[in-house]
Protein backbone atom coordinates (compact mmCIF):
# COMPACT_ATOMS: atom_id res chain seq x y z
CA UNK A 1 0.00 0.00 0.00
CA UNK A 2 2.84 2.43 0.82
CA UNK A 3 4.46 1.64 -2.54
CA UNK A 4 1.26 2.52 -4.37
CA UNK A 5 1.01 5.82 -2.51
CA UNK A 6 4.59 6.68 -3.40
CA UNK A 7 4.00 5.78 -7.05
CA UNK A 8 0.83 7.90 -7.15
CA UNK A 9 2.70 10.81 -5.59
CA UNK A 10 5.51 10.51 -8.16
CA UNK A 11 3.00 10.41 -11.02
CA UNK A 12 1.32 13.54 -9.65
CA UNK A 13 4.67 15.33 -9.49
CA UNK A 14 5.46 14.26 -13.06
CA UNK A 15 2.05 15.36 -14.35
CA UNK A 16 2.36 18.73 -12.64
CA UNK A 17 5.84 19.15 -14.12
CA UNK A 18 4.59 18.42 -17.64
CA UNK A 19 1.68 20.84 -17.27
CA UNK A 20 3.99 23.55 -15.90
CA UNK A 21 6.55 23.01 -18.68
CA UNK A 22 3.84 23.09 -21.34
CA UNK A 23 2.32 26.28 -19.91
CA UNK A 24 5.70 28.01 -19.79
CA UNK A 25 6.55 27.15 -23.39
CA UNK A 26 3.08 28.02 -24.64
CA UNK A 27 3.59 31.44 -23.10
CA UNK A 28 6.95 31.88 -24.83
CA UNK A 29 5.62 30.67 -28.18
CA UNK A 30 2.52 32.88 -27.98
CA UNK A 31 4.58 35.94 -27.07
CA UNK A 32 6.89 35.27 -30.03
CA UNK A 33 3.99 34.77 -32.43
CA UNK A 34 2.29 37.98 -31.29
CA UNK A 35 5.59 39.89 -31.58
CA UNK A 36 5.66 38.72 -35.21
CA UNK A 37 2.08 40.05 -35.65
CA UNK A 38 0.71 36.53 -36.12
CA UNK A 39 -2.87 35.85 -35.11
CA UNK A 40 -3.33 33.72 -32.01
CA UNK A 41 -6.82 32.41 -31.30
CA UNK A 42 -7.35 32.64 -27.52
CA UNK A 43 -10.27 30.22 -27.74
CA UNK A 44 -8.03 27.58 -29.29
CA UNK A 45 -5.44 28.00 -26.53
CA UNK A 46 -8.01 26.95 -23.94
CA UNK A 47 -8.23 23.44 -25.46
CA UNK A 48 -4.76 21.90 -25.24
CA UNK A 49 -4.66 18.18 -25.99
CA UNK A 50 -0.91 17.61 -26.21
CA UNK A 51 -0.32 16.36 -22.63
CA UNK A 52 -0.37 12.58 -22.37
CA UNK A 53 -1.66 11.82 -18.87
CA UNK A 54 -1.94 8.06 -19.30
CA UNK A 55 1.04 6.98 -21.39
CA UNK A 56 4.73 6.44 -20.93
CA UNK A 57 7.15 9.28 -21.39
CA UNK A 58 10.72 8.32 -22.37
CA UNK A 59 13.30 11.06 -22.03
CA UNK A 60 17.01 10.99 -22.81
CA UNK A 61 18.08 13.33 -20.01
CA UNK A 62 21.58 14.18 -21.30
CA UNK A 63 20.28 14.85 -24.82
CA UNK A 64 17.53 17.14 -23.55
CA UNK A 65 19.85 19.02 -21.17
CA UNK A 66 22.26 19.66 -24.05
CA UNK A 67 19.48 21.54 -25.89
CA UNK A 68 19.06 24.16 -23.17
CA UNK A 69 20.20 27.72 -23.74
CA UNK A 70 22.17 29.62 -21.05
CA UNK A 71 18.92 30.70 -19.35
CA UNK A 72 17.64 27.12 -19.21
CA UNK A 73 15.08 27.12 -22.02
CA UNK A 74 14.89 24.91 -25.10
CA UNK A 75 14.73 26.81 -28.39
CA UNK A 76 11.29 27.40 -29.84
CA UNK A 77 10.62 25.72 -33.17
CA UNK A 78 10.67 28.12 -36.08
CA UNK A 79 7.59 27.55 -38.17
CA UNK A 80 6.93 29.17 -41.47
CA UNK A 81 3.73 31.04 -42.03
CA UNK A 82 1.25 29.47 -44.37
CA UNK A 83 0.46 31.80 -47.20
CA UNK A 84 -3.22 32.25 -48.05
Amino acid sequence: MAGQSEQAWCLNVLTNSVVTWTSEYYGLAIAQMRAEDRAVDDGLLAHSENVNYHGTINVEIDTELAKLDPVGYRPLLARRRKRP
